[in-house]
């Protein structure tokens, strides 16, 4: 499991007791920040009980705090300033089984501006940016741990959603995180998918390696062999 799925996890588990779900909600509903008195008697909450759901929702990602005078004076005499709380731009999203379908729309879009810029097909662009972002993935991962090229690839390619198991020389790949992508969109989607894999191989040097498709149930399309 990633750490951003996760963290995304504990996101939503923040929001399953009600009281903090209501304050969120009560919060990102309001054009403005809104201090803990103010959410509190929206959502019909002690002060005490209020703070502490507040600042859960801040330690979980899901709210920002900013600190003002809410007299808006300054100087002597203007008052203290006031904690005040707005909705974090974070995105939350969970799948079981993980998916990655932000991952593809970045992909996607970044190929379609490639090939209008470029004049490049749009099916070879897509395989290229996949390629770069699959080295890009390799390049920013750098605590991934030692070991053999399978072991390394397998611990990558974990953190992304593909779920691999190792053996025989092979890395399977037990969850396609653009499942419903590729089943609707074969051929595209696992050209890209290939691309990035290979990309990831590439980017941790795994030479003794290879992406692969290998199109089989329950499976993704894509294994890592030993190059013959």
């Amino acid at each position: 499991m990633s750490d951003d799925f996760e963290a995304q996890l504990a996101g939503v588990g923040a929001l399953v007791e009600p009281a903090r779900r209501a304050l969120f909600f009560f919060v990102a509903e309001q054009p403005e920040a809104v201090g803990r008195e103010q959410a509190a008697t929206a959502c019909g909450l002690p002060l005490h009980t209020a703070k502490f759901h507040l600042d859960r929702l801040v330690d979980e990602g899901l709210l920002e705090v900013e600190f003002r005078r809410l007299s808006g004076r300054t100087g002597p005499g203007a008052g203290r300033t006031s904690k005040l709380y707005r909705r974090s731009p974070r995105e939350v999203s969970v799948s079981l089984p993980e998916r990655r379908y932000d991952l593809a729309g970045d992909i996607f879009a970044e190929a379609i501006d490639r090939s209008l810029r470029d004049g490049v097909e749009v099916g070879r662009a897509v395989v290229e940016v996949a390629e770069s972002r699959g080295r890009l993935l390799a390049a920013t991962s750098e605590d991934v741990p030692g070991g053999s090229d399978i072991d390394r690839t397998a611990a990558l390619l974990a953190r992304h959603g593909y779920q691999p198991r190792g053996g025989d020389g092979a890395v399977c790949l037990a969850n396609c995180p653009f499942d419903r992508l590729a089943r609707e969109h074969t051929e595209l989607v696992c050209s890209m998918n290939l691309s990035l894999v290979g990309g990831v191989l590439a980017g941790l040097g795994c030479d003794s390696l290879e992406a692969v498709l290998e199109p089989e149930e329950g499976l993704c399309c894509v294994k890592t062999r030993r190059r013959a």
